[in-house]
């Protein structure tokens, strides 16, 4: 058997709430493994990790590395042990070089000023050694993702770390760029290094992983040699039931344009041009996938139609109504639900309450409010129903909605925005981050809304679920669009990889001849 490089014992982590996070869990990996931690959201890996990497104390249990009992009281303290933590959303600071990042903290000098030479030789260097090819003099603000994530590798390897967590690290990759990442995963394995990897995706899992530990309700439900359990093994161990992974729907009949976006242009407070001349139309009964790396004009597209952002050209109309002057609250009126890909700065008031967040957007109305009290009684029964309708996991809807796992928080932001009975539901990522289970359940709901006759503009950075969901796709590259599917099922995961990374983009007339067809004209 290979040495057991780390060994957690009987970790618990309880919060103020009460809230049980992990209870009596053991986890141990080897040297020289990837493996892969999965479970539900609020199953406990997140939380094991942040105690591990030092962000979080646990009440009982002990770490050993190597044999040794270790106590680790901050990331400082975990990066002196070599244990490393690459997050969801990157810790890199925009305005400075790859070199400038990389070393920051731990700077070269010379006569008393930062050696920027030394920082980027010393980048070169790694970047060579560890085969994660990035230009060391570029500024992060113009990378794409992929280098990005390659950055933030680096950075922790320059400060010695052999044992590596990596959360979602896949996250916002194409399928190009996680071949590339796999690859690079593996030739740190074979150099000694040791990865967990922290992800919901199971093809991935199966793929990259030589082992994997499952949780489920902060307990460790087992480890195994992932050759040894099947996808569907996996999702039964993590949510306790079997899961449909492969989204069931049938043909969509779609109406009238719903949104019909036209010549949309945006330029940004630098002066780059973020979105160009963007045409676009949503039909009653149809999810039109938004497909794209992230930082393609997708947060700004999605910014002006919900009225987050002001509109700077072009024209937006819902339902037949121009929206370019609305407010955020006009637009809603008008049948608008949104999904933000930001959840905790736009989706939810982390102070306030489970059922406060599921009410914000009604409870004005005459139905909740009488102009001057508060139905109580009505909004109770509405916020119960819908935390037990969308299993939001909490003790009481009175719970202040920050002490929710990131899963959860989604869950209530999805909860409100489905229950409204849209005529256009904007979803922007509405699953990343949460378990099998819970995409399923928003997925199951995404085509009933549509079979209902929502018109659903969907915007995520998982491909499969874009492939899955759609009826027709559009793919952005660089705030354009270059590529139109009116089909979702006609195209390749790997194919659309390409227009995502702008290796491949359809002329004008291809797009033009389907974006303005009668059919979608308001």
């Amino acid at each position: 058997m290979p040495d057991e490089i780390l060994k957690m014992q009987n970790i618990t982590k309880v919060y103020p709430n009460g809230i049980v996070a992990n209870k009596g869990v053991n986890f141990s990996v080897y040297a020289g493994e990837i493996h892969a931690l999965v479970g539900e959201n609020g199953a406990g890996k997140t939380t094991l990790m942040k105690i591990l990497f030092g962000l979080e104390h646990p009440e009982e249990g002990a770490i050993y590395l190597k044999g040794e009992k270790i106590i680790i009281s901050s990331p400082q303290v975990a990066i002196r042990h070599k244990i490393g933590m690459v997050h969801q959303h990157f810790m890199l600071v925009p305005s400075l070089t790859v070199a400038e990042n990389i070393v920051l903290g731990m700077e070269p000098s010379r006569r008393g000023f930062i050696d920027i030479e030394k920082a980027i030789e010393t980048t070169e260097k790694l970047s060579e050694k560890y085969n994660l090819k990035v230009d060391a003099r570029a500024k992060i603000a113009d990378l794409p993702v992929g280098q990005r994530q390659k950055v933030e590798i680096l950075k922790a390897l320059l400060r010695g770390a052999e044992i590596l967590i990596l959360d979602e690290p896949t996250a916002v990759l194409t399928p190009q760029e996680t071949t590339e990442l796999f690859s690079e995963l593996v030739h740190l394995k074979n150099k000694g290094h040791t990865i967990i990897f922290i992800s919901h995706k199971l093809k991935e899992i199966k793929e990259i992983s030589d082992r994997v530990t499952i949780m489920r309700h902060g307990k460790n439900m087992g480890v195994y040699r992932t050759q040894d359990v099947t996808e569907e093994e996996i999702s039964r161990l993590m949510v306790g039931r079997d899961v449909v992974l492969k989204v069931q729907k049938q043909k969509n009949k779609p109406g009238d344009a719903v949104l019909h976006v036209e010549n949309l242009s945006y330029t940004d407070d630098y002066g780059k041009n973020v979105l160009k001349n963007i045409s676009f139309s949503v039909r009653r009964g149809e999810i039109l996938g938004i497909a794209g790396v992230e930082g393609n004009g997708q947060r700004e597209l999605v910014e002006i139609v919900t009225g987050l952002r002001a509109c700077q050209e072009g024209k937006i109309y819902i339902s037949g109504k121009p929206v370019n002057n609305l407010s955020i609250k006009q637009i809603r009126e008008l049948g608008t639900s949104h999904i933000p890909e930001d959840r905790m700065t736009y989706g939810v008031a982390g102070p306030a309450s489970i059922g406060e967040n599921l009410i914000s957007d009604r409870f004005y109305k005459k139905e909740f409010n009488t102009g001057l009290f508060l139905n109580l009684k009505k909004l109770n029964e509405l916020t119960a129903r819908l935390a037990k309708e969308y299993t939001v996991k909490c003790s009481t809807p009175k719970l202040a909605v920050k002490m929710l796992s990131g899963g959860n928080i989604q869950k209530v932001v999805v909860a409100r925005e489905f229950s409204s009975n849209p005529k256009l539901l904007i979803a922007d990522q509405p699953t990343r981050g949460i378990d099998v289970g819970a995409t399923e359940f928003i997925h199951k709901k995404l085509i009933e809304l549509r079979d209902g006759g929502t018109a659903i503009l969907l915007v995520s950075a998982d491909l499969n679920e874009v492939m899955e969901i759609s009826d027709s796709i559009l793919v952005m590259y660089g705030g354009e669009v270059v590529a139109y599917f009116p089909d979702a099922s006609r195209i390749t995961e790997e194919e659309l990889g390409l227009y995502m990374l702008g290796v491949k983009r359809q002329s004008a007339e291809e797009i033009g001849g389907a974006f303005y067809a009668k059919k979608h004209a308001v």
